[in-house]
């Protein structure tokens, strides 16, 4: 090739070890020594064998107690450093000794370091072998959200009819419903602010996760009216749930994920429910004080109106599966989590709980980052889990720096 080169980021051809003919796929020989000019963040790949010896030895004084021994971590929620891209380890580390990164433990033992050393340290790292995958590709796999939620939910067909739907005059639909709506439902009677004894029962061992995924699978069924009678007068509920619509949406069909939807329902426990807010046996001061002006006629009216009128579909979106998941977070760390940007970190083979701990730290604005907020905002406790998991099985691939000739 004969056209110069003018800074190092064009010189260098990334790629996988693998992905190099003539050199094994997990060569200890990775080059972090390139020669050539690279700008700032460059410095941790343009450094001579010397260097790196000395960034061993500075590693060995400051990091192994925690990092381990050749940067291979046995502790918990500490990372793994081998083969981590080596301006990222700069970065980070210089994060730390700003007190940017929030912790004490990493801020003393990096306080001392000048700059140049955080540099001989970081290039030192990343020309170790990375580690190998403490989880197993199987053992990462995710149960899909939606199949554990309707496996879950098999237990409650017989009452609440088949997709959620009740044939049961007492007991309610479930189709039609936000999750969230369901999962706070399900929390109040397994606290007793609900009081039925047969719900608490069924949902003592049941989890919030479990709670979620039996919540989703209902909100994503198709929606109907309840198959069972609906007495009372419709059109003077209609005149009455006036007073509702506010909280429970126009024509039944609540807006806010919090305030279930009406339309639908099945009528007897539409009943239950207002007695049940009246007597106070249900806990809710809004509930109380509406209810506590309605006579058992007018609460039979209100109940066949909204029993009759038709359910919509809420709006859930079906959650992307952990593959998915890790499709957008390719584009960033590289395939599998193999990073081929100097200052953006590989994800393959890290400690699952440290990858676990990053996430919900984006997610709750604990560590500072754009891109990472927006990317983990959405995720649920699952998602994360399963993310985490999955890259902590990928096979980690040290990365090569080979500088191209020039003229």
């Amino acid at each position: 090739m004969k056209r110069r080169v003018d800074t190092l980021l064009a010189a260098l051809i990334l790629a996988a070890a693998a992905g190099l003919a003539g050199l094994p796929a997990d060569s200890a020989a990775q080059s972090a020594a390139v020669k050539g000019a690279g700008g700032d963040d460059a410095r941790a790949v343009n450094l001579s064998s010397t260097d790196i010896a000395e960034g061993k030895r500075l590693a060995d004084a400051f990091c192994a107690n925690c990092h381990g021994s050749k940067g291979i971590s046995s502790g918990k929620g500490v990372p793994h450093l081998a083969g981590q891209r080596p301006a990222y380890l700069r970065l980070e580390t210089r994060a730390y000794m700003s007190g940017a990164r929030g912790s004490s433990a990493m801020e003393t033992a990096v306080k001392f370091l000048s700059d140049d050393a955080v540099v001989k340290v970081s290039a030192y790292y990343s020309s170790l072998d990375p580690a190998t995958p403490a989880v197993t590709k199987t053992a990462s796999a995710k149960v899909d959200p939606i199949a554990a939620g309707k496996a879950a939910a098999s237990g409650c067909a017989g009452c609440h009819g088949d997709g959620g739907i009740s044939k049961t005059g007492g007991v309610p639909s479930l189709s039609g419903e936000d999750p969230k709506a369901l999962v706070d439902a399900m929390k109040a009677y397994k606290s007793g602010g609900r009081k039925h004894d047969m719900m608490k029962t069924l949902l003592a061992a049941v989890t919030e996760p479990e709670m979620n995924n039996i919540a989703l699978y209902y909100g994503l069924q198709k929606v109907g009216r309840a198959k069972t009678p609906s007495p009372g007068d419709q059109a003077a509920g209609k005149a009455k749930a006036a007073d509702c619509g506010g909280c429970h949406g126009e024509a039944g069909v609540s807006g806010n994920p919090a305030t279930p939807s009406l339309a639908g329902q099945d009528a007897e426990y539409l009943v239950d429910a207002l007695k049940a807010y009246k007597s106070g046996t249900r806990n809710d001061d809004t509930m109380k004080a509406l209810a506590g002006a309605l006579d058992d006629k007018t609460m039979k009216n209100l109940a066949a109106y909204y029993a009759n009128l038709q359910p919509q579909q809420p709006k859930v979106k079906k959650p992307l599966t952990t593959d998915e998941w890790a499709q957008r977070c390719d584009r960033c760390h590289g395939v599998n989590g193999n990073s081929t940007d100097p200052k953006v970190p590989a994800l393959a083979a890290q400690r699952l709980d440290y990858l676990d701990r990053v996430l919900r730290a984006y997610q709750k604005g604990e560590r500072k980052n754009t891109t990472m907020a927006a990317m983990s905002s959405s995720l649920t406790e699952s998602e994360i889990e399963g993310l985490s998991a999955h890259y902590a099985a990928q096979k980690a691939r040290a990365v090569l720096f080979v500088t191209q000739p020039s003229k």
